[in-house]
């Protein structure tokens, strides 16, 4: 007999080799019903594992994530099996779970479509309806070498390979399907209740642009069909908000093969929306005591490798030259701060000098992997509001406060506050290839930030291995309307490139001494800032944001030269107004400007020409009825001022 430690804490005798599943049913038939996968030992294992010794059980649903993601792999597998029915030739990638369902990716002898997808699901069907067991089986590295190449799947052979030598492998077969995979999966396909396909993408092999494109098919698998009814509703309405969709319908960005993946082009508009914020942030980083900088887009390989970029940072540059081959080697910046390390090291600096805070609106670049370009969220070149704050060691933590207190009320002026959660980064002292080699440094300044972010009562979470190879950072983050996280904005707290740019202080007894260095963005990227407003607006920008905040509408011939004196006295009082005097009925007019997003639309008729007022329709509140020229400008004057969110 062995004892079974429960998670309330009882504790169960049974019968050596007893499964999980065994256990389950003991516990309650409801519970073993319900039971996904089994954690022993904090081991990850399927219920039809044996228990062998004494240990610790907890059973898993699909109420826990780790039982959601078992479920969901468990669908991967089976798309995979009914893909491979279809498609016999079809050779097998990947198929792990993600956040939000499940993929797998195949090598297709001819090219599919959405159209094929419910084709798919019903082969899917019929698997799940035929409940195979689903069995684990550990073999030897020569076994699974021999079984993936009697199935000729080449890309499982490449995994293979890529397992360090003594790892354990294991297989998992269902009906006639055998796939290589760590596992845990559910015991059988007919466990699986609710699922759907969502999409078709291609997706590079190993994520290397390198490698062959394959195609990858997306689902979403849940156990009640009205949770799976709810999660396609809610991606419909992501669909309709993806910023890459609404910000090509609206004439904001667009791209185009021949410039380039990961290249935008700003159309009007949405070039008027960045000079919106970036003088927006210019100005507020002003009133805070920024001074600007201007700096070069390219320079030496020399600069960086004294800043550290070259050996830690090169692969996600664009370098242009052979150090092989040419005296001098360039490379496009990636970020600013060397530069402005420079420009603080012009001259001698006293204690009195700090904070030094020097900004800079700059274009950046990054050498992005082709399948991790997306829309404005992650492109090669893209525009930052970049700053360095050198400062004395106990001046480090006001400086920090106040640039969160900036990013706070900038993120207030756009509502976009609420989106964002906190992440504090940290190194890991395991890969110190990847960062700067100071333990003391990094423990010293991580304390440092650990005790900032406390006092300021954040509610972050920690992450091991994402700081900066310079130093540790407050990561600011937020979701996209398909779920996937992104930094929007970091605030780092660097205690080593000050030492390696030799740059200095006198302090208040005459002694040289090394600032501490804080680098910060305000608004983030503004290409991705830009992304989140599209997606949390739908394209509906605030009023102060929006790139046409009035449109004037005529409503006859007669109306046109009012309309036109209308826009342009708007246009002279700083409103970004536009007239309408086509030859069209007003209201095919009125719904142009409403599928535009326009905030308010100012008609003009007969009589509203002659008594000098103008008729007011909102975005939202619809009709508001006629106003003196006056009373519009008061009303949108305010809104603009006070940065309203409401229209």
């Amino acid at each position: 007999m062995i004892k079974i430690t429960l998670k309330d804490g009882s504790v169960i005798e049974t019968e050596q080799g007893t499964t999980v599943l065994d256990v389950a049913k003991q516990i309650s038939e409801g519970l073993a019903r319900v039971a996904l996968i089994a954690r022993v030992n904090d081991k990850l294992v399927d219920l039809t594992s044996a228990l062998d010794c004494d240990c610790t059980l907890e059973i898993l649903t699909f109420k826990d994530e780790e039982g959601k993601t078992a479920y969901r792999h468990t669908c991967s597998h089976i798309l995979a099996q009914a893909v491979k029915n279809l498609y016999p030739e079809a050779k097998l990638a990947i198929g792990p779970a993600i956040k939000t369902g499940f993929y797998y990716d195949f090598d297709l002898p001819s090219p599919i479509t959405i159209d094929d997808l419910a084709k798919i699901e019903k082969e899917m069907e019929s698997i799940v309806k035929a409940d195979f067991p689903i069995v684990r089986s550990v073999v030897s590295r020569k076994q699974a070498v021999t079984k993936m190449r009697g199935f000729d799947e080449i890309y499982k052979l490449q995994l293979i390979e890529d397992l360090p030598r003594g790892s354990e492998i294991s297989m998992y077969s269902q009906g006639n399907f055998v796939d290589l995979c760590a596992g845990p999966h559910l015991v059988s396909t007919g466990k699986v209740k609710c699922f759907k396909l969502t999409q078709i993408t291609g997706a590079y092999w190993k994520g290397d642009e390198k490698n062959k494109m394959l195609t990858r098919i997306y689902g979403t698998a849940f156990d009640k069909k009205s949770e799976l009814t709810e999660y396609l509703e809610a991606l419909e309405e992501a669909k309709k908000r993806d910023h890459n969709k609404i910000g090509r319908e609206l004439g904001i960005f667009m791209t185009d093969e021949l410039v380039g993946q990961g290249l935008p082009l700003f159309m009007p508009k949405g070039a008027k929306i960045m000079q919106i914020l970036q003088r927006f942030v210019e100005d507020e980083e002003e009133r805070r005591g920024y001074m600007p900088t201007k700096t070069p887009l390219m320079a030496k390989s020399d600069l960086y490798k004294v800043s550290g970029h070259w050996d830690h940072y090169k692969d996600g540059m664009f370098v242009l030259g052979d150090e092989a081959m040419d005296d001098e080697v360039m490379a496009l910046r990636p970020m600013t701060c060397p530069f402005q390390y420079l420009i603080y090291k012009n001259g001698i600096k006293s204690y009195r000098d700090l904070p030094c805070r020097y900004t800079e609106t700059s274009t950046l670049f990054r050498n992005e992997n082709s399948g991790e370009m997306h829309g404005l969220t992650r492109v090669r070149q893209f525009t930052l509001s970049d700053a360095h704050i050198m400062c004395t060691p106990e001046q480090v933590e006001s400086e920090f406060k106040n640039v969160l207190d900036l990013i706070l009320y900038i993120e207030d002026c756009l509502g976009i506050r609420g989106e964002i959660s906190y992440r504090f980064s940290k190194w890991d002292p395991k890969k110190k290839s990847k960062y700067i080699n100071n333990p003391q440094g990094w423990n010293d300044t991580q304390a440092l930030m650990k005790r900032i972010l406390d006092d300021l009562g954040l509610d972050y979470v920690e992450a091991d291995g994402e700081a900066a190879f310079y130093g540790p950072k407050l990561d600011l983050q937020a979701r996209n309307v398909w779920g996937k996280e992104d930094t929007i904005i970091t605030i780092q707290i660097d205690f080593g490139l000050a030492e390696r740019f030799d740059m200095t202080y006198i302090d208040e007894n005459g002694a040289k001494k090394r600032p501490m260095i804080i680098h910060r963005s305000s608004i983030g990227s503004y290409e991705r800032t830009l992304a989140m407003l599209i997606e949390k607006y739908a394209g509906a920008f605030p009023l102060w944001v929006a790139p046409v905040q009035a449109k004037v509408m005529a409503l006859t011939d007669r109306t046109s030269a009012k309309a036109v004196e209308t826009a342009d006295k708007l246009k002279k009082l700083g409103i970004r107004a536009e007239a309408d005097i086509r030859n069209e009925k007003i209201g095919f007019k009125i719904r142009e400007a409403q599928l535009e997003k326009i905030p308010y639309m100012l008609i003009i008729g007969d009589k509203e020409a002659e008594s000098g007022v103008v008729s007011v329709r909102a975005r939202k509140a619809g009709d508001l009825g006629q106003m003196s020229f006056e009373q519009f400008f008061d009303r949108v004057k305010k809104e603009i001022e006070t940065f309203s969110l409401e229209n």
